[in-house]
């Protein structure tokens, strides 16, 4: 359900995200006019997996879990809390979700529509390009980041198969970076 909060509030929430803390308080006050407040209930379900990609978000208060399902269910894989953005990367490649993101107690988000921030990308605006470099370094961050934890899983695992899945899995993710 689509909430109100304040201009001033939203960027001062904006200013000391990570995506956002590079822009200039100028360059938010633009922003904010493409972005919807969204409130969720504990338990509501903000996308799941496999369903088309139409915004990202930031957790402005409240909590969210990701899930991933798999044969024996639903597993969470993350936790998020306010600052934290989640739904990126479906923006950028327009693919089906690739996890569930639900309220793990009662939230909002700040969404924002993947057509209004592609309309900013298509007329060159600077404030969009300043966003997909802030993505692309959030992205390369935690690629490196599991590229490091899947290397240390192969120094300490003793199961063979195991062992050559996630090793085939370390060379193809740095291979592509």
């Amino acid at each position: 359900m689509k909430t109100q909060i304040s201009p001033e509030s939203m960027i001062t929430f904006l200013l000391t995200t990570p995506l956002f803390e590079n822009l200039e308080p100028r360059e938010v006050k633009e922003v904010i006019h493409i972005v919807d407040p969204v409130k969720f209930q504990s338990g509501d379900t903000i996308f799941r997996e496999g369903d088309p990609s139409d915004a990202w978000y930031a957790v402005y208060s409240g909590e969210v879990e990701v899930l991933k399902h798999s044969e024996s269910g639903e597993k969470t894989i993350r936790i998020l809390g306010p600052r934290s953005g989640f739904g990126e990367i479906s923006v950028l490649d327009a693919l089906p979700r690739s996890a569930t993101v639900r309220a793990t107690t009662d939230t909002t988000v700040l969404s924002f529509p993947r057509d209004k921030f592609n309309d900013m990308l298509d007329k060159d605006h600077p404030i969009a390009c300043k966003l997909v470099k802030q993505l692309a370094l959030m992205i390369v961050s935690r690629q490196r980041a599991n590229t490091e934890t899947l290397s240390k899983l192969l120094q300490t695992t003793e199961l063979a198969d195991v062992h050559e899945r996630i090793k085939g899995m370390v060379g193809d993710s740095t291979a592509k970076v």
